[in-house]
């Protein structure tokens, strides 16, 4: 079976968004794949964080995603700052990288476009990132636009060590994920639900109570024709709201819309806030009894023991490739 990595940022809180465009995805793959899933809670103190919130966060996220049904019987999870041979490979990995290939990366000129005090780690992420990949040899790595770049340069720093110092590192290949259906915030049909957004009624967040939950959606911006279908250029808001209800029911857009051919808005509202409200009533019970138990500490201690094992054995080979140590 193929080695699949991802990490799952404990930057922000997860929504609705996450679940249906995200979370699925990683859910489906643990059935075709042997699964690694970490938290790079180091890439996310390349920005300024609060240290509790960080750290309830990494651990709100893991019974969050274990609650909407991430197994972890299936799949290796684990802290990236947990296994300190993250951090060793990639000072090595620094040194065999140029400095034209890393001010190459477009996240780094986008982040820090107009502010002022960028860290260094914000811009030496990329390769840190290439440490968390190579350790463990997976055959793939999920990744969006935005960060296939730097799989790209994970697989350009590999293929130049193996170079010069022999065959050491399995070179990955990045891999377009199984995205779901792309919801869309509440309040501006136009633009993705996102945990950064600055209008928090646009965005449904999982944990979210059923009141919230409710007048988010029967506030949710539409427009005045009345008529429901699909037509996301022409009507975003409805098309949204018809998405999200396909996706949780797990029916087509064109039986969604068949089911809501008679209805008014405020109908298809209700219904809407009805299957999410749901949804969310058995992902937030299920969380409730993680995060108040046992659970993660028992999945984290039992695989953060595995991946240092797998990692020292290659960063020791690395290490003694490049000529440190006795």
């Amino acid at each position: 079976m193929k080695k699949i990595l991802t990490g799952l940022q404990p930057s922000g809180e997860l929504t609705l968004g996450s679940l249906i465009g995200g979370i699925s995805g990683s859910i489906r793959y643990q059935d075709m794949y042997d699964s690694y899933i970490f938290v790079p809670d180091m890439h996310a103190i390349t920005v300024e964080q609060d240290p509790k919130l960080l750290k309830e966060r990494i651990r709100k996220n893991v019974a969050l995603y274990i609650a909407c049904g991430l197994d972890p019987n299936k799949n290796t999870i684990y802290i990236q700052s947990e296994n300190l041979y993250h951090a060793n490979l990639s000072w090595i990995l620094e040194c065999t990288t140029y400095m034209g290939e890393a001010s190459r990366m477009t996240q780094f000129k986008e982040k820090s476009r107009n502010k002022e005090n960028i860290s260094v780690g914000l811009f030496t992420y990329p390769i840190l990132m290439a440490s968390d990949i190579l350790l463990y040899s997976p055959d793939l790595v999920p990744t969006g636009i935005d960060q296939k770049q730097h799989v790209e340069l994970a697989r350009d720093i590999a293929t130049r060590f193996n170079n010069k110092y022999g065959e050491t590192f399995k070179i990955p290949e990045p891999m377009i994920p199984l995205v779901g259906a792309k919801i869309k915030d509440l309040q501006d049909p136009t633009k993705k639900m996102s945990k950064s957004s600055e209008n928090p009624k646009g965005i449904i967040y999982l944990l979210d109570e059923e009141n919230v939950v409710r007048k988010k959606i029967m506030s949710a911006v539409t427009d005045s024709d009345g008529k429901i279908f699909y037509d996301e250029e022409n009507k975003p808001g409805i098309s949204n709201l018809l998405t999200i209800y396909a996706c949780l029911k797990e029916i087509s857009i064109e039986d969604a819309v068949e089911h809501f051919k008679d209805s008014n808005y405020g109908g298809l509202k209700k219904e809407v806030a009805d299957v999410v409200v749901e949804k969310l009533n058995d992902i937030q019970n299920k969380y409730n009894e993680i995060i108040n138990s046992n659970l993660i500490d028992e999945i984290l201690d039992r695989d953060i023991k595995k991946v240092n094992e797998e990692a020292k054995e290659k960063y020791e080979e690395v290490r003694n490739k490049v000529g440190l140590g006795r």
